[in-house]
């Protein structure tokens, strides 16, 4: 029983949000609290089985727990039902599996209407992310990508605010431009580049061997580029943004920023580095700038926001524009930093969501200026709101530190410039952060409405005090999440390392020597040698 378990763990893990969305279906209308259950526990269900598969999996640099089922056929070119996790993609499954309970117990009694419907969309969604995190195969990988389009489009227009149509049709207009570009791209390079299939690992690998024209590479990387740029968002593409966060639910904000955006640089990590490097390193200056301009940017407009959950999104664009940063340093600490500052974000934004919705639950306001000593009469939520600031800002010893060090690190050993400004990014993050605490949370009571506010609830604390406990971890100690990327990260930076000497001679990994005879990192057996024979003819 417990081996069928593990050899079906990751279809089991992405399709039990499924039966859950069935069961949800099937309940009558009037039995909300029994969809409510529903919804709940299967989602948790889902966390207990991506715990196991955090504690099962061994920090190596293979695909694990690897299916692969025929599925369809295509022009001559298989399709299969492929997927697999290994350091690059475990953290984000268990953060889609963490954040969702979270989010659907945060709207216990904040959605009244058609709770049926939005608890199938919900689950629905979680598929969809966990799909994406997991697929092995191309095509696949675009199919889940598209399915989680669909549940949060409704779920902005129908249960958002004041402008959720607006919002709603923002989002997947912009989504979709960019996802159409990438299903071209895909198509292209399971028929056209030579590789004969979808297998995400095999074209990798032939690609590697038979690098693509620079011409080619390019085009093929400005289409990957649009889709994930947009989902990131990278400015300018962030536009969406700000209106699909103030106007969803607060659940639909907790999984949009805690999910959803990872979804963008995830893709610049599976895809774009491995697959066409000599493209990544002529756009590597333009990212890196834009990336700065959006966290300059992002902060100067955050600080003026008058809707607290407004500078919550505008900050969502500074941090993701650090994570861009770390991933596009290319050596071990800027990806390190940037794949941590993915989970990192995913805590401390979530938690910044699940916070404001708290207020917006009591208050019925966003605005900055209905607030002003909230402490006083919410203390326990006073705490909480500090914690995950000072976590939002790299206080030491909370998450945010760890993934904002080791980013500013890899920017430092890539160019120093990148990496200045990134300080100075940070400094704003905490001029806004935490004025924006003071003006909500101390203060004199200047509203009357606010002087009877009840304190957290238990069912707030149970979505609240998980988050904090991870804050406190990862800030502590951060290598248990750490060691299981490090060998993954490491063999992607051992096979764009020729390309980057080559653009950039004094460019250095920054890969441990010593785990160079420790891990395998699963290459052909006609890869080194012809690596050494290209290398001889230069």
């Amino acid at each position: 029983m417990l081996e069928a378990l593990f050899e079906n763990l990751l279809p089991i893990i992405t399709f039990l949000p499924a039966v859950g969305m069935v069961l949800v279906l099937l309940l009558p209308r009037r039995l909300e609290e029994g969809i409510r259950q529903i919804a709940l526990w299967s989602s948790i269900a889902t966390f207990a089985l991506a715990v196991v598969l955090f504690i099962q999996f061994q920090a190596s640099a293979q695909m694990q727990f690897q299916i692969a089922w025929p599925w369809i056929e295509l022009a001559g070119v298989p399709i299969s039902f492929g997927m697999g996790v290994d350091g690059i993609s475990l953290l984000l499954v268990l953060l889609t599996a963490f954040l969702t309970p979270l989010a659907i117990l945060s709207s216990w009694r904040y959605i009244k209407d058609r709770v049926k419907e939005y608890y199938a969309l919900f689950l629905l969604l979680e598929v969809g992310m966990l799909g994406v995190f997991l697929a092995t195969d191309l095509f696949l990988f675009y199919v889940f990508w598209e399915v989680m389009l669909i549940p949060m489009y409704f779920l902005i227009g129908i249960w958002g605010g004041e402008r959720k149509v607006y919002a709603a049709i923002k989002f997947v207009l912009f989504t979709l431009f960019g996802s159409l570009l990438m299903l071209v791209a895909i198509l292209f390079l399971a028929f056209s580049s030579g590789a004969g299939t979808f297998d995400i690992g095999t074209i990798v690998e032939y690609l590697t061997l038979n690098p693509l024209p620079s011409d080619i590479q390019m085009m093929l990387f400005i289409a990957f580029f649009l889709a994930f740029a947009i989902k990131v968002p990278l400015f300018p593409f962030h536009t969406w943004l700000p209106d699909a966060h103030v106007e969803a639910p607060t659940a639909g904000s907790v999984i949009l920023a805690g999910v959803l955006l990872k979804m963008g640089t995830y893709g610049f990590v599976r895809f774009c580095l491995p697959m066409f490097p000599d493209a990544t390193l002529q756009a590597l200056p333009t990212v890196m700038v834009l990336a700065i301009i959006g966290i300059i940017y992002a902060a100067l407009v955050a600080m003026v926001q008058p809707d607290v959950k407004k500078l919550v999104a505008y900050s969502s664009v500074a941090h993701l524009g650090f994570v861009m940063l770390g991933i596009f340093s290319l050596n071990m600490q800027g990806l390190q930093g940037g794949m941590l500052q993915m989970i990192n974000h995913g805590l401390s934004t979530g938690a910044l969501f699940l916070i404001v919705g708290v207020l917006y639950e009591r208050r019925h306001t966003h605005l900055i200026a209905d607030y002003g000593g909230i402490a006083r009469v919410m203390p326990v939520f006073a705490t909480i709101f500090m914690i995950i600031t000072l976590s939002s800002i790299g206080l030491p010893g909370l998450n945010g530190f760890i993934g904002e060090f080791l980013t500013i690190l890899g920017a430092f050993r890539f160019f120093w410039g990148y990496g200045l400004v990134a300080v100075i990014g940070v400094v704003l993050a905490a001029v806004y952060m935490l004025w924006m605490l003071q003006r909500v949370m101390f203060g004199k009571i200047n509203h009357e409405e606010n002087r009877e506010l009840p304190d957290v609830n238990w069912r707030e604390l149970a979505y609240l005090l998980p988050i904090v406990v991870f804050v406190v971890w990862i800030g502590v100690y951060p290598m248990t999440f750490l060691e299981k990327m490090e060998p993954s990260l490491h063999c992607l930076l051992k096979r764009i390392e020729k390309p980057l000497k080559e653009h950039y001679p004094n460019a250095d990994i920054g890969v441990d020597p010593a785990l160079e005879a420790e891990i395998d990192c699963g290459l052909p057996e006609v890869f080194e040698p012809q690596l050494d024979e290209q290398e001889g003819e230069n």
